[in-house]
This record gives structure tokens, C-alpha cells and sequence, in this order.
């Protein structure tokens, strides 16, 4: 009663085919691949191409722009 037996899948799969057409199912399972592949390809990309960064005392001083802040809690 748990699982669903061979048949159980194959009158649901005649069902999605009725009523989506086997035209519409292949357009979907294209998109749906070329989807996976191209966010597999992004996440490549993404973490050879973005190193982290680490902010030192030299390079703070050498912007003129930058406004060094100190939070400070009263007492």
C-alpha cells in the first residue's frame, strides 16, 4: 500500500501524455535540460570567476574617498 506498483505508473504516465501530448512533453523535458545544464555551467563559472576578497590596511589607506567609522557603545 506504500509504494505504487508498475501499473499504477504507467496509467499515470498514459494520463500526463492524454492530456499534455507527446510534442509539449519533449519541448518540456528540452527547457527543463537545457535549465539544469546551464545552472550547473553558471555555478563553474561562478566559483572560478569570483576569488574572495580580503580587505588590508594598505589597501584601505590608498582610497581618499573612504570614511573609516568605529562603532563605539556607551558606558
Amino acid at each position: 500500500m506504500g509504494s505504487f506498483s508498475i501499473w499504477h505508473w504507467l496509467i499515470v504516465l498514459l494520463i500526463v501524455v492524454l492530456v499534455f501530448g507527446t510534442k509539449k512533453l519533449k519541448n518540456m523535458g528540452n527547457d527543463l535540460g537545457s535549465a539544469v545544464k546551464g545552472f550547473k555551467d553558471g555555478m563553474k563559472d561562478g566559483s572560478a570567476d569570483a576569488p574572495a576578497q580580503q580587505v588590508t590596511a594598505s589597501q584601505k589607506a590608498t582610497d581618499a574617498n573612504t570614511v573609516d567609522v568605529e562603532a563605539k557603545t556607551k558606558s
